[in-house]
């Protein structure tokens, strides 16, 4: 379990794929606090810590996960969004945050707007996800608010601290993210679902 508040910005440092698995290694300012077995989200995604070496440790992503994610696009030196799991009686500054990302999106829009800036992003109907406006929505791993909340898009508003210390001051119009939506609205729609 997350909270989709970003810890630190890991630079991938080496990428090796075996088979239909993805070895992603990984260095960050905190791996000297991390641990074989780990859960550690990467741009929101849940991946198991399986190796550490100096200043960096690695994660596997199976088959499934590229499917879904956007880490089968990952080159080396780029940045990810890092959140290591929420200890049980922490505070939960952002949402409730699963690490199982439900699709992709693509960035369409970026303005700037007098020091702050708004995102916005279109992603397939047909996985029948939806936002709700002023609901919470995970982008790239970061617990984000909804604005203009249509059928299949949607955008967000992203002040300098988030901007500055995530992976958005890097992100351009094409870029593709992952998207976890919001857990209690997951439900609430399956259950409207099933009610028909």
């Amino acid at each position: 379990m997350f909270t989709g508040i970003i810890e630190d910005l890991g630079t991938i440092k080496k990428l090796n794929r075996d088979g239909g698995n993805l070895h992603i290694t990984v260095h960050t300012a905190i791996t000297n606090e991390l641990k074989i077995d780990q859960s550690v989200a990467h741009n929101g995604v849940c991946l198991t810590v399986v190796g550490i070496e100096g200043d960096t440790y690695t994660v596997t992503a199976i088959q499934e996960t590229l499917d879904k994610t956007n880490l089968g696009l990952l080159k080396e030196n780029e940045f990810v969004n890092i959140e290591r799991a929420m200890k049980l009686g922490d505070r939960l500054d952002g949402h409730i945050v699963q690490g199982h990302v439900d699709q992709t999106a693509t960035c369409i829009d970026i303005k700037e707007n007098e020091g702050s800036w708004v995102f916005t992003f279109e992603y397939d109907k047909n996985l029948n996800n939806i936002t709700i406006e002023k609901g919470s929505i995970t982008v790239n791993g970061v617990s984000l608010t909804v604005v203009n909340s249509e059928l299949n898009r949607f955008s967000v508003a992203i002040i300098p601290y988030t901007f500055n210390h995530t992976t958005f001051k890097t992100l351009k119009v094409g870029d593709t993210i992952n998207l976890e939506f919001d857990v209690i609205g997951k439900y609430v729609k399956r259950l409207n679902d099933l009610r028909y």
